[in-house]
């Protein structure tokens, strides 16, 4: 697997990515990616089906000066920005694999994500020579979570032969922002139960950088990606992520 760490100029680009990425190893075949990136200004993301009236307070929106963009996978609608690392990663289906459809290859992605950042959390001492660990939690069907706070909600995009699974790491972002921009989701999994943004997500506190390594290490991405589809992403971010045709189609 090869390791991809570039964040974009603008946020069209940066949604572009993955899905060049994706089409790109499916059209001509070759390692599999780790992709990561941070955007240093907020905007939201819609999943593919979600309608922003429902799901965005888009007046908020245009007060904070925060776009709405549309991504290519399904899921929820998530607020980027500073302190929210973003990864993706572009893994072959091999029949008979875990990948091979929909729900096991989210179990085995997200065990394997629950381990990375499970090895970043320190014990901690409640009583003198007795530790206790920080569990990390698979919640709904994609979510990471400590308790019954959230700090990663992902989704997939599948072709024949390669899929996208991406999402996100809140690790020191403006969850006040999350209030302000975002109301509350029209689908939530159960164990939310109707909780405000504020008090169902967490931040995880940790530097990107150790993340970044644990996630490499944990998918055994040892090498740098050298090209990568530059045109592609271009021409994607140009013609559909930045088209309000796209963005607002639903």
């Amino acid at each position: 697997m090869k390791f991809f760490d570039r964040t974009f100029s603008t946020p069209a680009e940066n949604l572009a990515a993955d899905e060049a990425l994706l089409d790109w190893r499916e059209q001509y075949g070759g390692d599999e990616i780790l992709r990561f990136w941070e955007s240093p200004e907020p905007f939201v993301v819609v999943g593919y089906a979600n309608k922003i009236a429902t799901e965005v307070d888009a007046d908020a929106c245009e007060k904070n000066q925060v776009p709405i963009l549309r991504r290519c996978s399904g899921g929820g609608t998530v607020l980027q920005g500073r302190g929210c690392l973003n990864y993706a990663l572009i893994l072959r289906i091999a029949e008979n694999s875990p990948l091979a459809n929909i729900s096991s290859a989210n179990q085995f992605i997200m065990d394997r994500n629950r381990a990375a950042i499970q090895t970043l959390l320190p014990a901690f001492e409640t009583t003198p020579s007795v530790f206790h660990y920080s569990i990390i939690s698979i919640s709904g069907h994609t979510d990471l979570t400590i308790g019954d706070a959230k700090f990663s909600g992902n989704s997939q995009r599948r072709h024949k032969s390669f899929l996208l699974f991406h999402g996100t790491f809140l690790l020191n972002f403006n969850l006040a922002l999350i209030e302000q921009c975002l109301k509350l989701p029209s689908l939530q999994p159960d164990y939310r139960h109707n909780r405000s943004h504020g008090e169902f997500v967490r931040n995880l506190s940790l530097p990107a950088a150790q993340v970044k390594a644990a996630m490499k290490k944990i998918w055994k991405a040892e090498n740098e990606l050298q090209n990568f589809p530059e045109v592609e992403i271009q021409r994607l971010a140009a013609e559909k992520y930045a088209s309000r045709d796209w963005n607002f189609k639903f």
